[in-house]
């Protein structure tokens, strides 16, 4: 236990940092572009990337996570799925672009052809990367995986802002996607020693397509389900409406989404590895849970406190009418983590089944919430929204009361006690807020500082259960940090 311990912590620690630091440049270079560029460029990179989203899952069919998920896998498992991903990728790109005339003619875009014809090469680009991706993962080696996506992040996103700079528009964003696939792809092959054989295996995919197949369906789901919005807004409002909207999204789900993505991405092989272990299982979740809880409120908490004044300091006036929209996605930004951590109990013990059926059930209720923005316009459809992510959190905790036997309120006990208590905290500082007569990035430093300690302070003497697993786990990664440093 201690060793697969050890193996999680680095790679959770590897993972995290390089998460930290890829976010933080293409925070940093998201910020240059939207000062460079209009609303509508975001607006119309958003709906081509839509469509691009939802085909690269068909390129993959749930096989990587089948790969991560199988006890034993062989070399022909790898290779077998290396090929069928070049094929398939190839075959999207040639659907994509036959049907990119059509896309535009329905959002009355021309200059969605040729932006989406372009971007569907990412396909063939990913394809070569996909398996050593997936080979490092399962191995938990996300020290090789984290420098190379740092690197490869870092000289794109320089390029893309060099070409904004020089007038090229949307396109700026087009070169920095491919370039960074580019890139990733030729250190990754460069420095993983993995190579695909001459060999293909139908018997191989067959072993792979059981599991890989429903989470292929749900994969599938959830890439059009959570892009249905931007297609809705983008059919219904104007390129720079959709603009507004998805710096919102983009802002919100870099933060807390990817807060948490770490873990979950280190978590899903790990448990894996003890499905067959439940106790030992059931304290990895509750524990996981908790630290999870812990990191996302505070975000949200932040975020929400801040918003006006991050807005306005990033992007300028020009992006002001994003703040209300960010706003009300932030609430709703709890059930993304929380979520993320209730499907990998599912997917890691192999109970493909029950998560599809989950998912089918969740997305009936988001398809429900977009008839909200025919009638309600964009923000009554994240009101909706955030009641939607509510009762799929819901949904998600009692699957995983069924399937790994922990009373459901001893799931949901640290969501709702560490929603109350920063919800408590928000209204206090906002309460202070009308007094306080700053310059904007003044306001934004004080009123961060203040709910931050008045969120540790508060966790600390009411002896919150998640803020002391938080601690037992800080605590340790802090000082292993701090002993290198002083080293």
């Amino acid at each position: 236990m201690s060793n697969l311990r050890q193996q999680g912590a680095k790679a959770f620690i590897w993972d995290f940092t390089g998460k930290i630091a890829k976010h933080g440049m293409s925070f940093v270079i998201s910020v240059i572009l939207a000062r460079l560029l209009e609303p509508s460029d975001f607006g119309l990179i958003a709906l081509a990337a839509v469509f691009i989203g939802i085909a690269s899952i068909f390129a993959d069919m749930g096989l990587g996570s089948a790969l991560i998920q199988r006890r034993k896998v062989l070399p022909i498992h790898y290779s077998s799925v290396f090929y069928f991903n070049l094929v398939s990728s190839l075959l999207l790109t040639i659907i994509v672009c036959i049907a990119s005339n059509s896309i535009a003619g329905f959002f009355n875009n021309d200059a969605l052809s040729v932006l989406i014809r372009v971007i569907s090469l990412t396909f063939i680009i990913n394809a070569f990367s996909s398996v050593q991706r997936t080979k490092l993962r399962r191995e938990l080696n996300y020290a090789l995986l984290t420098k190379i996506t740092l690197i490869s992040s870092l000289m794109s996103g320089v390029v893309s802002v060099s070409l904004a700079f020089a007038s090229f528009g949307v396109w700026s964003l087009v070169v920095q996607s491919l370039l960074q696939g580019l890139l990733f792809n030729i250190f990754i092959w460069s420095k993983s020693k993995w190579r695909p054989s001459l060999n293909f295996s139908w018997k191989a995919l067959t072993q792979l397509w059981g599991y890989g197949f429903r989470m292929f369906l749900s994969g599938l789901m959830e890439s059009i389900f959570t892009r249905l919005d931007t297609l809705v807004i983008g059919k219904l409002f104007s390129a720079a409406d959709l603009g507004f909207f998805n710096r919102a999204k983009s802002l919100d789900r870099m933060i807390v989404k990817y807060s948490s993505g770490s873990l979950m991405s280190v978590l899903f092989p790990i448990l894996a590895k003890v499905q067959r272990d439940l106790p030992r299982f059931q304290h990895i979740f509750l524990k996981s849970l908790g630290i999870i809880v812990f990191i996302s409120f505070f975000l949200i908490g932040l975020l929400y406190v801040l918003s006006h004044e991050l807005i306005l300091l990033l992007y300028g006036q020009k992006w002001l009418q994003t703040v209300d929209y960010f706003k009300i996605l932030v609430l709703s930004s709890f059930g993304y983590p929380v979520s993320a951590l209730l499907v990998n109990v599912l997917s890691s013990r192999g109970n493909s089944r029950a998560f599809l059926r989950l998912e089918i059930y969740k997305k009936i209720i988001g398809l429900l919430n977009l008839i909200i923005a025919f009638r309600w316009g964009i923000e009554g459809y994240l009101y909706g929204y955030l009641a939607a992510m509510s009762l799929a959190v819901y949904l998600n905790v009692t699957f995983v009361h069924k399937e790994i036997f922990i009373p459901i309120w001893k799931i949901i006990r640290p969501v709702l006690i560490q929603g109350v208590l920063t919800l408590g905290i928000v209204l206090i500082v906002q309460s202070l807020n009308k007094y306080l007569f700053f310059q904007p990035f003044t306001k934004l430093v004080f009123e961060g500082l203040m709910f931050s300690l008045l969120y540790l302070i508060l966790n600390k003497y009411l002896g919150i259960r998640s803020y002391v697993y938080f601690i037992s786990e800080a605590m340790p990664v802090c000082k292993k940090i701090y002993s290198r440093i002083k080293i």
